[in-house]
């Protein structure tokens, strides 16, 4: 292992004036550390061999078992760090977090390059040699959840926590003093080793999540935030919307919000205690979009939306369903190849709780499999069924339905997704009434004694591999070899962003 570090630089923006609604871009907004990082982490051993049926195959990895617990004893549960996979799955490698060491979130892709996103900040990895990823570049840019996305030179960053201003070396204050910060900043990565920090638009209630819809001009960001309680003065009732950032491709630093739709003009769920375990609607917490199809789904704390965005400045709900037996809380959103099927997924618990397990239940932390029936405006959401992973949890692993990508086999829907520390499950809906899993990778649990926060946060496919951003053990390289996946090889894509669905076709 090789290493070398760079020191961090400070860097002015391209063009400083003011953004949001509160303040501009200081001097200090470019103060964002920079650490180049460059080492490869060697593959896990293991070399199962391709199979239709899962098995289970172990690699001790800490030397440790956890036998304080019986299931851990028995083999029903890896022990602690002991990972477990399916006969067609492998492992090729692991980057350990450094210079970034909060919580890993979310994932995108260009080229040769991964960009991963951390409370602390984002990294940019080099993957084209999938089995030795290199860190390329680490920024220091604090704010949770620091939720990444990319398009040509530009990547979008959300923060979602209440900052002093808008630079990378801001500190947390409480949300209720003037000055707070909440948003969206934007970073020039020409240079992938040295981004640049070159705008922040302010956004209310800040941007918990955010998804893209570009065109060749401009860059429309549909800003996904929402109110955890009446306190904060960003997130006052009703926040029953998204913001709209159009950001020019030639002049990022003009981007600013253009709109605020409402989504929810009734108000939206209710939730408890109308709804006993529902997440009441005050916001949205994420969106994806389909721009070849000109549609968008949108998971809303209590409501799954179906929009149209013909007009992407102008997004309009066409349909919206709840399920206010087993969904808490709507979380995100995968259409399959045709469009025709949205899978939403249920974060019970927010993503900190164990949810796998046999008193919860095969249908509550789960996703949701809907058909999409009918033309144009009059097009509906269709419950088929529910799916969840098939191995019960120890009661020390957060598990529930998160973040995850189709996998573009040809003439079939199947999802790589992740699971927290249930892992990374690969499954099959071509059926949207028989859901059903093909294949997995998971880590046993941080602790056999308590509940500790961790696992796969996103797990996605991207030319010919599947990337996981593990919330504490970092970037994880698996390979999948299954003969009804094996057609998803040849499709290549130049960009990723999974919440803007590419046209596979």
């Amino acid at each position: 292992m090789t290493s070398s570090t760079h020191r961090p630089t400070v860097r002015r923006p391209l063009l400083p004036r003011p953004f949001g609604r509160r303040g501009h871009l200081r001097a200090a907004v470019a103060a964002c550390g920079l650490v180049a990082s460059l080492f490869a982490a060697g593959p896990a051993a293991a070399t199962p061999d391709p199979g239709d049926t899962p098995s289970v195959h172990r690699d001790v990895t800490s030397g440790q078992r956890a036998d304080t617990k019986e299931a851990m004893k028995s083999g029903e549960i890896p022990g602690v760090d002991e990972i477990v996979h399916s006969d067609n799955v492998r492992h090729l490698a692991n980057l350990p977090k450094t210079a970034l060491q909060s919580i890993n979130s979310d994932l995108a892709f260009q080229g040769k390059y991964a960009f991963a996103g951390n409370y602390d900040g984002f990294a940019i990895y080099d993957i084209s040699r999938p089995s030795a990823p290199r860190t390329v570049s680490q920024v220091l840019c604090p704010g949770s959840q620091n939720d990444v996305s990319v398009s040509g030179d530009l990547l979008f960053l959300s923060t979602d926590s209440s900052r002093s201003d808008d630079s990378c070396s801001s500190t947390t204050q409480p949300a209720t003093e003037k000055s707070s910060w909440e948003g969206m900043k934007i970073f020039d990565i020409s240079d992938k080793e040295n981004p640049e920090y070159v705008a922040a638009v302010e956004t209310a209630c800040g941007s918990h999540t955010h998804t893209l819809a570009p065109d060749r001009k401009n860059v429309y960001i549909y800003v996904s935030s929402y109110s955890p309680s009446e306190t904060f003065p960003d997130c006052q009732p009703p926040h029953d919307g998204i913001s709209v950032i159009k950001v020019p491709r030639s002049a990022p630093e003009k981007a600013a919000v253009i709109d605020f739709p409402v989504l929810f003009p009734d108000g939206g769920n209710p939730g408890g205690p109308t709804n006993p375990g529902v997440t009441k609607t005050s916001g949205c917490h994420d969106l994806t979009t389909f721009p070849k199809l000109k549609l968008a789904a949108g998971a809303c704390m209590g409501d799954g939306i179906l929009l149209d965005i013909k007009n992407p400045a102008a997004p309009k709900v066409i349909d919206r369903v709840q399920d206010n037996v087993n969904f808490a809380f709507w979380h995100s959103a995968t259409f399959n190849e045709s469009g025709k099927k949205v899978v939403f997924t249920d974060e019970l618990g927010g993503g900190g709780a164990a949810t796998c397990n046999e008193k919860i239940g095969p249908t509550r932390g789960a996703d949701g499999i809907y058909d999409i029936v009918g033309k144009g405006d009059h097009r509906k959401l269709v419950f088929r069924s529910y799916y969840k992973i098939p191995r019960h949890q120890a009661d020390t692993e957060n598990c529930v339905a998160h973040n995850g990508s189709l996998i573009p086999a040809k003439g079939r829907d199947i999802m790589v997704q992740a699971w927290y520390q249930g892992g990374v499950s690969i499954w099959d809906f071509t059926d949207s009434t028989e859901p059903k899993e093909i294949g997995y990778f998971e880590r046993g649990p941080l602790s056999a004694d308590t509940l500790a926060t961790g696992g796969a946060w996103s797990a996605y496919y991207y030319n010919g591999h599947i990337y996981s951003n593990d919330i504490a053990k970092g970037f994880d390289v698996l390979k999948i070899d299954d003969r009804r996946t094996d057609s998803a090889r040849s499709v290549r894509l130049s960009e990723l962003n999974v919440q803007t669905q590419p046209d596979y076709r």
